[in-house]
């Protein structure tokens, strides 16, 4: 269902407050790491034969600061905003689509409610001022100062105890537009590296996405090397949730599974002012987006899936879980060399 978030704490106002967040931020934990590879090293495997699986199981541990980890409660957040520069056609869908898949999600109609019935999964859908979109950022920032960090302020709210691991996703028609935008401001190329066809568009219609992205960057070029400002000026509502609350999930140690190109390009936001902020996120899938992919390779992040969707919605990131619980399953439940009387490799 639809969701309000809440926080006991007081939220950041201005992006000096959020800097000063940036620099005070926990790493994983230590024990909990070096527990997880001894304990490896006992079950009844050659050792690194279960792949990513052992990957994830330590990274699980790290973050969530415990051995053993868990994958027991999983919540996935849907980030629902609007943007102005879908009037400019980018899209081959009309922006009431947005608050009319909101209420699918409500309804329990949609891609992402299977699969969070399938993993167990909390599913929270946040809507951002859908009747409100963010302004067009050819003409203008898409958003001031203080609507940019009052969206961050409210991903972080999101962010609650008892989370074994964040999903992060979105839904916004034109948000493909905006993330193409963010990633050629803060990583540079053409707007044809960036720019795909999001739901569907082709031809003239890509081609005019691509020019609507080329003129907001350059409009906002002085945003150049500042990373939130550029947020501000290209970006929408969901894109500053999400990385609100990609920064709130690390300050409180809880590991962060993001779904496709949008979400990867808000956390990426985080990655500009300092890569080592997304250590604790992994990306779910490589989304069909062709942008996706390359933004992958700028930020390090290899997916732990890759299946062609580019749905959004947090639908990889939920199908994702189902890797983290098979870790889990496997580091906890197998047996030691030990208690199956099985030899170990010979010297």
């Amino acid at each position: 269902m639809a969701s309000e978030p809440t926080s006991s704490s007081a939220p950041p106002s201005t992006f000096e407050e959020i800097r000063g967040l940036l620099t005070r931020l926990p790493t994983a934990d230590a024990d909990a790491i070096a527990k997880t590879r001894a304990r490896e090293a006992q079950l009844t495997k050659p050792a690194g034969s279960l792949g990513r699986l052992e990957e994830i199981s330590e990274w699980l541990a790290g973050w969530q600061g415990r051995h053993p980890p868990r994958a027991e409660h999983p919540r996935v957040c849907v980030f629902a905003a609007n943007h102005g520069v879908a009037a400019r056609g980018v899209s081959a869908y009309p922006a009431e689509v947005t608050a009319q898949m909101v209420a699918n999600f409500i309804d329990g109609g949609a891609a992402v409610n299977q699969l969070c019935q399938m993993i167990d999964a909390d599913l929270r859908v946040f809507e951002m001022t859908l009747e409100t979109p963010t302004a067009d950022f050819t003409a203008t920032p898409a958003m001031s100062e203080q609507d940019c960090v009052r969206a961050m302020a409210y991903g972080m709210m999101a962010v609650e105890p008892g989370i074994d691991v964040l999903c992060l996703g979105e839904m916004g028609i034109a948000n493909t537009t905006s993330a193409a935008a963010l990633c050629l401001a803060m990583f540079g190329g053409t707007a044809q590296d960036w720019t795909g066809p999001g739901t569907g568009v082709a031809g003239e219609q890509l081609a005019r996405k691509q020019a609507v992205v080329a003129a907001g960057v350059a409009r906002h070029d002085s945003a150049r090397g500042n990373p939130l400002k550029i947020l501000q000026c290209l970006g929408g509502q969901e894109f500053a949730a999400i990385a609100g609350a990609v920064l709130a999930a690390r300050l409180a140690r809880i590991p962060v599974l993001l779904d496709g190109y949008a979400a990867t390009t808000a956390a990426a936001v985080l990655y500009q002012v300092s890569p080592d902020l997304l250590d604790h996120c992994m990306v779910a899938h490589c989304s069909a987006e062709p942008g996706h992919k390359r933004l992958l390779a700028a930020i390090g992040k290899q997916p732990l899936l890759d299946l062609g969707m580019r749905l959004g919605e947090a639908s990889g990131a939920a199908l994702a879980v189902a890797l983290l619980k098979a870790a889990v399953a496997c580091h906890t439940g197998m047996a030691t060399f030990a208690e199956a009387s099985v030899s170990t490799k010979s010297e």
